[in-house]
């Protein structure tokens, strides 16, 4: 069964899908990489059903050409919450579904990059939170920082609740939201101290992050992210 890493962040908008995206692209040149969308809102209908456009981005650079159902099982219209736009339509986010619909994507492949919705602690249900799912899987997280004031406080406690629930933070990525100053410099260099995990890799601010993925990581890198636990 294909190895699995969640990606998630300190925020929604922090460049999870750019990041997931990216990394697809590059190991798809090395072995077999299919992403994964659990939940995912803010969609349109572009006649074939409701598609969300982070879900569309991991499947064109996948290695295996899934059916859309399967690589976003839960798909919700409203920019919201997930768990409050399934609520408003009567559906229920079922753990199960995301088991069944993640074993089909491990098929034939030997990573999934599974890209969660807006942060960590996203909830999925009124019970239940995305990260109880991940925990359930013990998955290896990486963890997308989006370099804002406020950020240290958002990584600290979001690094804090992986490694409570007995989680491995296999990596984190500082993506700058704004054009890179001294300040950023400095509360990147502070997480580097404070966050046992490497970083992956420093993304300097782009407003085109929609477009191309162009983050490329060196040799050792890839290692990281290709050698199992």
């Amino acid at each position: 069964m294909a190895r699995c890493i969640f990606i998630t962040g300190t925020d929604t908008e922090v460049g999870k899908t750019y990041v997931t995206q990216s990394l697809l692209k590059q190991l798809n040149q090395h072995c077999k990489a299919n992403g994964y969308k659990p939940v995912a809102a803010d969609a349109k209908d572009f006649g074939e059903g409701l598609r969300n456009q982070d879900a569309l981005s991991l499947l064109n650079n996948s290695a295996l050409a899934n059916p859309y159902e399967l690589v976003n099982p839960y798909c919700f219209e409203p920019p919201i919450a997930p768990h409050i736009a399934a609520a408003d339509i009567g559906v229920t986010i079922e753990t199960e579904k995301l088991n069944d619909c993640l074993q089909q994507v491990q098929r034939d492949v030997d990573i999934v990059l599974i890209e969660g919705a807006g942060g960590w602690l996203l909830p999925l249900s009124e019970t239940e939170l995305m990260s109880d799912w991940v925990t359930v899987h013990n998955f290896e997280v990486i963890l997308i920082v989006g370099v804002k004031l406020g950020c240290l406080n958002h990584s600290l406690l979001t690094v804090q609740s992986i490694l409570s629930q007995g989680l491995k933070l296999n990596a984190w990525v500082a993506n700058c939201l704004s054009p890179r100053d001294e300040v950023m410099n400095r509360n990147i260099t502070y997480l580097e101290q404070q966050i046992a995990a490497p970083c992956l890799a420093q993304i300097e601010f782009n407003s085109n992050h929609t477009g191309e993925a162009e983050l490329l990581l060196n040799e050792t890198q890839l290692k990281r992210l290709l050698k199992s636990n």
